[in-house]
């Protein structure tokens, strides 16, 4: 059995903070998910990353590798554990399911007994997994459909209900959707992380959305209402007479949904539109004239 460094499989330093492993963890897992990655030797990586938060987000796991680690081991090192490892620790094996760690994981956490010697109830590990939506859905809420596959290569298809105004980066927690528990204890819960798929005309930024409104030259000379696009339905904009490109304007509220609405920010682009009748080219050609500079 080999020594495992886990601070280098998740590539921080072993002073790290329980917030730098985290965010360290959760970047491996998305780069390494069976569901999204291609690359080789994902899988095995994904596992490697889960097994290393495992070890380090609890403070008492983690005390007593580091004492471990301390003695001078290192990466592929031939290792035994010494007797009455973690003694007095109090280590919590509440999220721990049954298998999925390598003999170097179980053999310092994962082998404690119960009464009588016989291994005592565990509550199911945690999963996480990554779910993509569409903007619509994120901004009305619903319900979407995920498919799941674990490491034996079977499926199974959950209905997730979507909460409005969800944004990039949140996640779901789906109790009792991760792995079974052992000797009756409850299974650990499945987390998804909310990503949103790009939409040809809205941008989010926070809760705001952006949109890039095309008007015509006279549009933005002589200002008018026109007719805006947002995630809830077509509302009215007033232009302001003399608007140049690039001008923004704020429609407030019309943003993503939540505690506090985000606004809808309309940049304005002017568009002109081609010349295909000579009445219409006449017309540019009188425009010309009358906006030219004097000589």
């Amino acid at each position: 059995m080999q020594f495992k460094d886990y601070y280098d499989i998740l590539g921080v330093k072993p002073e790290a903070s329980e917030a730098e492993i985290k965010s360290a963890y959760r970047k491996l897992a998305r780069k390494f998910h069976p569901d999204v990655s291609k690359e080789t030797g994902a899988e095995e990586k994904f596992k490697a990353a889960n097994e290393a938060y495992e070890a380090l987000k609890d403070p008492a796991k983690r005390r007593a590798y580091d004492q471990l680690r301390a003695q001078g081991y290192r990466p592929g090192q031939e290792f035994h554990p010494p007797p009455n490892f973690g003694e007095g620790e109090g280590f919590d094996f509440s999220d721990l399911g049954e298998g999925g760690f390598s003999d170097f994981f179980e053999s310092l956490f994962g082998n404690r007994a119960g009464p009588r010697g016989r291994p005592g109830p565990r509550r199911g590990r945690d999963m996480q997994a990554r779910v993509e939506i569409p903007l619509a859905t994120a901004f009305s809420g619903g319900r979407e459909r995920i498919t799941l596959r674990d490491a034996n290569g079977g499926e199974r298809v959950l209905e997730v209900k979507i909460p409005a105004g969800i944004l990039p980066g949140q996640q779901i927690r789906l109790s009792g959707q991760g792995t079974p528990g052992m000797q009756g204890a409850p299974s650990g819960d499945l987390i998804l992380e909310i990503g949103v798929r790009g939409d040809p005309r809205f941008q989010l930024d926070g809760r705001n959305v952006l949109l890039t409104l095309a008007v015509a030259p006279w549009q933005a000379a002589l200002g008018g209402a026109v007719t805006v696009p947002t995630l809830a339905g077509d509302v009215e904009l007033r232009i302001p007479p003399g608007s140049d490109g690039g001008k923004r304007m704020r429609l407030r509220g019309r943003g993503m949904p939540g505690k506090e609405p985000g606004d809808q920010f309309v940049t304005l682009e002017i568009h002109a539109p081609p010349a295909r009748t000579d009445a219409q080219r006449k017309l540019y050609e009188e425009m010309a004239k009358e906006f030219a500079e004097p000589a």
